[in-house]
């Protein structure tokens, strides 16, 4: 479920800036951008390593945040929380990685799993993969997928992005998200045996 945006004290140490806040008065003093690295560079990270593998995430990470910088000029500061345009961005990058990206997901396919006695790939296995914990069949669902499939389903699983913030992120109407999602889902459960790995995440989508 989305959360509203961590505040950070501004200089008279009483009041916290939203995300937009932050931007907006970054553009005048460069140097206040730093809170919002602060804020979420956890959590691109993350997200970068899990579509890329730990080696490329700090470098996709920190060209996120520099391309966000740059462009600080340009955020709609009617958006209070940054995180769909920052993991847009993140995403966007990504897209220049698509073929190192596949591969990854197909070498994790093949890769032996130990025997656990836990829930089945099927139960929340999308949100459960860590950095380098992507489970076998599931790598394998991902690497099958298109690219813009592949990109919706994991904003919302991965980035826990909702319908309304992911559309934000790639560009494209809440219609064009629930359509790619859907079809996503259809081809991972396929995949899986019928398992839905992102149905839990149903309840927190808003739209």
């Amino acid at each position: 479920m989305t959360v509203g945006p961590p505040g950070v004290r501004t200089r008279e140490g009483n009041v916290q800036d939203s995300d937009a806040q932050v931007i907006a008065r970054s553009r005048d003093e460069p140097e206040l951008f730093a809170a919002l690295f602060d804020r979420y560079a956890g959590a691109v990270h993350r997200y970068a390593a899990r579509r890329l593998g730990p080696e490329a995430a700090e470098d996709l990470m920190a060209e996120t945040f520099t391309t966000a910088f740059q462009r600080r000029h340009t955020y709609d500061l009617k958006r209070a929380d940054a995180r769909p345009w920052l993991f847009g961005i993140a995403t966007n990058l990504v897209g220049r990685h698509r073929r190192a990206e596949a591969r990854r997901f197909k070498a994790l396919a093949k890769v032996p799993e130990p025997v656990e006695h836990e829930e089945p790939v099927a139960d929340r296995a999308v949100a459960r993969a860590g950095a380098t914990g992507v489970r076998r069949d599931l790598a394998a669902a991902l690497a099958g997928l298109s690219a813009r499939h592949r990109d919706v389903v994991l904003l919302v699983a991965w980035a826990d992005l909702d319908y309304e913030e992911a559309a934000r992120a790639l560009g494209v109407p809440v219609g064009t998200v629930r359509s790619r999602l859907h079809r996503a889902r259809s081809k991972l459960r396929e995949a899986l045996g019928g398992s839905d790995p992102t149905a839990f995440r149903e309840a927190d989508a808003h739209a």
